[in-house]
């Protein structure tokens, strides 16, 4: 005999065992092997064509006071999170302070107090907003990953790209959230990751290579920049641009290994080059290691800038944190 099908309202993503109850679904019916039980009281149907943020309604349908938070939250604003932490799938849930941590299988509990506005409904989830969740995750990232979250929140591209995209958080979001939270933890890393986010990153890797040259004399390249034809269209969309040396930088991921790809980055780079541009690709090999052979790509293309040292960790001066190396700083080298 065929199993009773869910009610619509459960298949749109993970509720609890009281929903369903209310619903008139039975303990025998939630026990079938097409719902998962990822913890007490939550049921997840394992066939439903829901979002993966609605996965995660259950965990703040317990009660009225529990927020999806940290890693969870950035995953669901499609944020840039390190290799290190990407591994790690448990549900991060936070309750104010005057609550008990959150304490189940699955589950990482915290405790936090949060200012209005800064928790809000998204597919219904109750979870930070992408600028708190940016700075709560300050706490544990290195700034450098720091800045490849704040980047992968505040992307956006006009109308101009084949693919226009808006920003899930601005900067001067992020900028009131520091603000509004002076003796937080993590909030050094937050100051000093301030300074090095910008606009136009599509990827973590994206931002990994404008900062290794943001760090030495050749300068931080420009996002976001359009490469335009004779008639004034927009032709060339590189991940990283020098204008004014008509050098444009294409970071080549995974997907770029793809036939289909590898023609389309062909044509992309003979319509480059006919526009009387240069490019110059650039892949993870070339991010790697104390001196990324990606410095050594771009100086040849510039005309043999001057070696000069790189920067490691953000400094910090009277003036505040110094991410960038100004020219007159450096000292050419042999």
């Amino acid at each position: 005999m065929p199993r009773k099908p869910l009610p619509d309202g459960l298949q749109t993503g993970s509720f609890t065992s009281a929903t369903a109850s209310e619903l008139g679904v039975g303990r025998k019916r939630l026990r079938q092997p097409d719902v998962f039980i990822p913890s007490r009281g939550i049921r997840l149907p394992l066939y439903g064509a829901a979002e993966p943020s609605a996965n995660l309604r259950a965990y703040t349908a317990l009660d009225g006071s529990s927020v999806v938070t940290h890693q969870s939250a950035a995953r669901v604003w499609d944020g840039a999170l390190p290799a290190w932490m990407q591994g790690d799938w448990r549900i991060h849930v936070t309750r104010s302070r005057d609550d008990g941590k959150p304490r189940r299988r699955n589950v990482v509990g915290h405790r936090l107090t949060f200012l209005p506005g800064e928790v809000v409904m998204h597919d219904g989830v109750r979870i930070t907003s992408p600028a708190r969740t940016w700075l709560d995750l300050a706490a544990f990232l290195q700034v450098d990953e720091l800045i490849a979250l704040g980047d992968s929140l505040v992307v956006s591209h006009d109308q101009d790209f084949p693919y226009p995209r808006t920003a899930t958080a601005t900067i001067e979001e992020l900028r009131r959230m520091i603000a509004a939270h002076p003796g937080m933890r993590g909030m050094k890393t937050a100051r000093l990751a301030m300074a090095g986010i910008r606009v136009g990153a599509d990827s973590a890797q994206e931002t990994k290579m404008r900062l290794i040259l943001a760090r030495t004399r050749l300068g931080e390249p420009l996002l976001n920049h359009v490469i335009r034809n004779e008639w004034g269209q927009a032709a060339v969309w590189p991940d990283a641009a020098y204008p004014e040396q008509r050098i444009a930088l294409q970071y080549d991921g995974g997907h770029h290994g793809d036939p289909r790809q590898y023609l389309r980055d062909i044509r992309r780079q003979a319509t480059t080059e006919r526009l009387g541009w240069r490019e110059i690709r650039v892949s993870k090999e070339d991010l790697e290691g104390d001196k990324p052979f990606l410095v050594e790509k771009v100086r040849a293309a510039l005309g043999g800038i001057p070696r000069e040292r790189t920067l490691g960790a953000p400094k910090t001066t009277k003036s505040g944190p110094q991410l960038y190396v100004r020219a007159e700083e450096t000292e050419a080298t042999a």
